[in-house]
């Protein structure tokens, strides 16, 4: 589906991380971003928390903070870093303690951390630049968790839906890619992540993470999502509602709902000496 494209890891030898127009766009409706996404899988948070030294945390991308609530929950200490400060602004509206800054420049004033999540945001990260920087923050035996959902709509809607992106935005990139990607090719994206991690000579082996699940959605639902997915975020209104509008017509036609298949996907590492 082509609006996630950009979203999720981008499985090309592009560089999302320099897409900064695109990165910076999700901010556009920070309220609707945080009601409409869904959360990550408690087991993947409870298996990091395991995992990882001691409570601290820091969250890379943070967003509006849906990720950081769940290790929040979960009994740890979060200190989010957003570049967009109307993300950060919906986080610390959620009573998290977010400090707006691009992680690769990020000052982190001598602070160090039990654990680094980057949930859904690591693709907006320089991979080599991340890693290393990862590396300098983190407490010896502090993990690296880098984690985000691949999710692709039934066929049924996913069609419809390129097909009124293609007639919406003809010049757009997204156009030249099917209206839905095997998960092998997102699978190949953290494999590389976990290839720059391993670069840096700071981590043991990189292990890979899957988690299957599902979440039904309704028409409404759906069309409240929709918005926030990057290859929406920079549409005319007019644009939008063309697309909306289709995508409302094919669900319509299963019912007024319909069942999406998530994968959450997970590179992880632990640090294996001292900065």
């Amino acid at each position: 589906m082509p609006t996630l494209r950009q979203e999720q890891p981008e499985p090309s030898s592009n560089e999302p991380h320099r897409a900064r127009r695109t990165a910076e766009s999700f901010g556009t409706d920070a309220q609707r971003y945080d009601r409409s996404r869904p959360g990550y899988p408690d087991t993947l948070v409870a298996r990091v928390i395991a995992g990882s030294p001691g409570p601290e945390v820091l969250d890379v991308g943070c967003g509006t903070g849906i990720a950081a609530r769940q290790f929040r929950a979960a009994g740890c200490a979060v200190l989010g870093v957003e570049p967009d400060a109307r993300m950060a602004d919906c986080a610390r509206a959620h009573g998290l303690d977010v400090e707006v800054a691009g992680f690769e420049t990020w000052e982190s004033a001598g602070r160090k951390f039990d654990t680094v999540i980057a949930a859904q945001s690591w693709h907006w990260v320089d991979p080599v630049a991340g890693a290393v920087k990862a590396a300098h923050v983190l407490r010896p035996g502090g993990r690296l968790a880098i984690f985000g959902h691949v999710y692709e709509p039934p066929a049924e809607v996913a069609e419809p839906f390129a097909a009124a992106y293609r007639r919406a935005a003809p010049d757009s990139p997204l156009n030249v890619r099917p209206a839905r990607r095997p998960l092998g090719l997102y699978q190949a994206a953290y494999a590389k992540f976990a290839d720059r991690i391993r670069e840096t000579g700071r981590f043991d082996e990189p292990e890979q993470w899957r988690y299957d699940w599902e979440q039904s959605y309704t028409r409404d639902q759906w069309l409240d999502l929709l918005p926030t997915t990057g290859g929406l975020t920079g549409l005319r209104p007019e644009q939008l509602t063309g697309i909306l509008d289709a995508v409302g017509g094919a669900i319509d036609s299963l019912g007024g709902r319909f069942t999406m298949t998530y994968t959450t996907l997970a590179t992880t590492a632990v640090l294996v000496g001292g900065s």
